[in-house]
């Protein structure tokens, strides 16, 4: 019987420990998910929750089920999310630990309306199911329906106040501020004992605007945390700083909190304390990558490239510090280093991503050469050249090398342009003296794209093709003006030397705002372009009395006065100013000119002898001065803006300046050269500007010139038609020109602008992006003023001045050019070469 007894009891013995050791199992089960999620291996946790819920569903527990929920709300995988629901609904009416894990996971994949049906058929709601709701419509940007969930509790826990006050931090509304100090009202005041509802809510107050509450209760607290100091500073830069120097033992969120504020405020003061913080920092931060590349952020946008170069060699180089360091180069325009960091990076088997691609084309505009530009631009993703941002940048881009025909190219491929696309394009048909084609497209454009940003483009577009009444036009009509389209309206008048208007614009602004130094140097390069000192000495007076303690821009005025006088002839006044600059301890900015070469990217200083090959490159210099003086060149002294030495000429100086000497390399290095592209960082002064022009014409090459310091192109091209003779008149029927007056436009007939064969027509007085047509005829007269238009056989110029002015010389003994006709642009109007050659 006994036996019997024991035999009959055994199978439920072994059912109870086999039950036993499932549930424990189980429990282990929930124990080992978490550690896998934890250790963000998301899809092994996953894995492992599938081998076990088939067998053992019953016996789940609500541990286990809600790391399989977590780890499909992760992998964003609502098929298996979904599959786990149909597995545990019997369970999800009185467990509310299920129902919330749910709707996270629901929310995490973006289902919504699945979340939402959970939540509202749930009787009995806790505070975490509250919680997971608002927490998932603040990651769909539904911040306004957890705001509206959030009342609907009836005892809010601190989780629930907690993730209240960051939902009023994204609204930052009045009604959201509001609702914050209504609960501010009804929770206990022993809350400072949760940091972490401290923290949010004085962000959230500091994000809705009162930062005034916000730093009473900060300063009300005794023990403070310092999260809590990052969180109150965290739009407030120069507070951030202050709460830095009141830190005894900083940890990393907080240095990675004040390299942050110092890089917003860009002053040498924070530039300082990065650096002594950077000196003092634990050798244990620069494993931290967070503290490194926001130190590295810091150091460039304060402009100490430097340093960060240093910083950036010690450190580990993600793609994002090579993004860093090259918009400090960039934003230097130091082109050339950027590019040796494309080049490390690619070494290092980095490949670019869009922000570092977006410096890189930066960067090729700023270096302007045709050859890199392409053969970089090959080397980039097919899928990066896809993005919107990306085609916007190679737009600007290849504008900014006076390539406008590939800039229209890439618009045209644009399905669908956006606000930056029209914008980019008006910019680059501004940049290139194509003033028409900017207003044609500017009239195209959707009214609701039309920013600050496409007012200012379009201004200066017309500014720069000489177009005044349609430029007034246009800022008549804009509603809203800031600072800078104003200033844009006075260069305008400016460079059209209606300085009178210019100047009552100026008056009317300030009339209602603030003196702004930008109109007035604006006014003041208009006088230096038209070389009235006596307005210059008016305006640089002007700027001393207004702005008394802006010292690197009262530099540039100076600069400016001193070159006017010396254009003017008075080198004594200018020569003076120069002293007074020195004394005071002032520094003029160093001219460079920066060309490319057989791939290698070469700078030059004026009268430098750095270049190996200095001795070839003077004596191509001196080359090129003989034959520029053989067609007719006069060197214009009154570029010379110093006291010339004993040994010095008027030539030897202006054939020193860095441009004829990047020329000259171009030439020896190629002595058939086709193309050169110089970038100078200066204003090229008027004799180069002619000169060059001349240059194109007798090496029979295209030069394209980019001046950097105004972000302008002026590129000389040289197209040849080959003709066995010239016997007719020229293929041009007229000429149409409109002045800036508002006459009736002058048209020209074939008498006055053709006369027999074979002479070089140029004109000799500095001009403001001309296009004219040079033939090779005994006498011509060509237009002096700007090209707007050109197709079909006829051409249309916006006049700089009120009169048009002829000039004609004859070639030179027996160097005459062998081509029959050319056509200079400034402005990059590439295409009317071929409407020149199909006529």
């Amino acid at each position: 019987m006994w036996r019997r007894s024991l035999n009959g009891g055994l199978p439920p013995l072994m059912a109870f420990v086999k039950r036993s050791t499932i549930i424990r199992f189980a429990s282990n089960l929930g124990d080992r998910l978490k550690t896998l999620n934890d250790g963000k291996q998301f899809q092994q946790a996953l894995q492992l929750f599938h081998q076990h819920q088939k067998n053992n569903n019953e016996t789940l527990s609500s541990s286990a089920i809600a790391q399989g929920l977590k780890s499909c709300a992760r992998l964003k995988d609502i098929r298996s999310g979904k599959a786990i629901h149909d597995l545990v609904s019997s369970r999800t009416k009185e467990n509310e630990y299920i129902v919330t894990s749910l709707i996270h996971m629901y929310m995490q994949c973006g289902d919504i309306r699945s979340a939402e049906t959970l939540f509202h058929g749930t009787e009995t709601k806790v505070p975490s199911v509250y919680g997971a709701m608002m927490k998932g419509y603040l990651t769909n940007s539904e911040a306004q329906k957890a705001f509206e969930v959030f009342h609907e509790i009836q005892t809010p826990s601190e989780v629930n106040l907690i993730v209240f006050f960051q939902v009023c931090a994204v609204l930052k509304t009045q009604p959201a501020l509001d609702a914050m100090k209504k609960m501010l009202q009804q929770t206990p005041t022993n809350f400072h004992s949760n940091h972490r509802l401290v923290t949010s809510l004085l962000n959230a107050l500091v994000e809705c605007g009162d930062v005034e509450l916000a730093e009473k209760i900060f300063d009300s607290i005794k023990a403070k945390q310092l999260p809590m100091y990052g969180y109150i500073a965290s739009n407030q830069a120069q507070k951030a700083i202050d709460l830095f120097k009141r830190i005894d033992r900083p940890d990393a969120i907080i240095i990675n909190l004040l390299f942050n504020a110092c890089a917003q405020l860009r002053t040498p003061e924070a530039l300082s304390l990065v650096k002594q913080t950077y000196k003092n920092m634990s050798s244990s931060f620069y494993s931290n990558d967070y503290v490194t590349t926001s130190l590295l952020d810091a150091l460039v946008k304060c402009g100490d490239t430097s340093t960060a170069k240093v910083v950036f060699s010690k450190m580990r180089r993600p793609v994002i510090a090579y993004a860093n360091l090259m918009t400090g180069f960039n934003d230097q325009r130091e082109g050339k280093q950027t590019m040796q960091l494309f080049y490390q990076m690619k070494r290092e088997g980095l490949e670019p991503d869009i922000i570092t691609s977006l410096c890189v084309i930066k960067a090729l505009a700023l270096t302007g050469d045709l050859s890199l530009i392409e053969e970089t631009i090959n080397q980039l993703p097919q899928s990066i050249l896809l993005d919107t941002q990306i085609r916007n940048a190679l737009i600007d881009m290849w504008g900014k090398t006076g390539c406008v025909d590939k800039a229209q190219e890439i618009y045209a491929n644009i399905s669908e342009p956006d606000a930056f696309t029209y914008t980019t394009m008006i910019n680059s048909y501004g940049l290139n003296g194509m003033g028409m084609q900017a207003l044609e497209l500017f009239s195209q454009m959707p009214k609701e794209f039309i920013r600050e940003v496409t007012y200012i483009c379009i201004l200066n577009a017309c500014s720069h093709s000489g177009l005044v009444d349609e430029a007034r036009s246009i800022f008549q009509t804009i509603e809203s003006k800031t600072p800078t389209v104003w200033t844009t309206m006075v260069d305008c008048l400016a460079r059209a030397s209606l300085f009178d208007e210019a100047q009552t614009l100026i008056e009317e602004f300030e009339r209602s705002h603030p003196a702004a130094m930008t109109m007035h140097m604006a006014l003041l390069s208009g006088a230096r372009n038209d070389k009235n000192a006596q307005l210059a000495q008016t305006i640089c007076d002007r700027l001393k009395r207004l702005f008394p303690s802006t010292k690197d821009s009262l530099t540039a005025a100076k600069v400016l006065l001193a070159n006017t006088y010396a254009s003017c002839g008075d080198i004594g006044k200018a020569s003076d100013i120069r002293i007074q600059l020195t004394k005071s301890g002032a520094k003029k900015k160093i001219g460079t000119s920066t060309t490319v070469v057989d791939g290698e990217i070469y700078e030059f200083r004026a009268h430098d002898t750095s270049h190996p090959r200095s001795d070839e490159i003077y004596r191509e210099v001196q080359k090129i001065s003989e034959e520029l003086v053989a067609h007719g060149h006069e060197y214009d002294s009154s570029w010379i803006t110093r006291t010339m030495g004993k040994d010095e000429s008027v030539e030897s100086v202006l054939c020193g300046h860095s441009e004829r000497l990047a020329m000259a390399w171009n030439f020896v290095a190629n002595p058939h050269a086709k193309r050169i592209q110089i970038t100078k960082n200066l204003r090229v002064c008027g004799d180069c500007h002619r000169a060059t022009k001349l240059i194109a014409a007798i090496r029979q090459c295209e030069i394209i010139q980019q001046e950097q310091k105004r972000d302008l192109i002026e590129v000389i091209v040289f197209f040849i038609r080959e003709m066995p003779s010239l016997t007719s008149l020229v293929p041009f029927d007229w000429f149409e020109i409109h002045s800036k007056s508002r006459s009736p436009p002058l048209r020209v007939s074939h008498s006055t602008t053709v006369v027999a064969f074979s002479s070089i027509v140029y004109v000799l007085d500095e001009v403001n992006r001309v296009a004219f047509l040079v033939f090779k005829t005994w006498s011509c007269v060509p237009a002096y003023g700007s090209l707007t238009e050109q197709r079909h056989g006829h051409c249309l110029l916006s006049l700089d001045k009120e009169r048009l002015y002829l000039q004609a010389r004859a070639a030179h003994g027996g160097d005459s050019i062998e081509t029959t006709s050319a056509f200079f642009i400034f402005g990059g109007l590439a295409a009317s070469g071929q409407a020149l050659n199909d006529t």
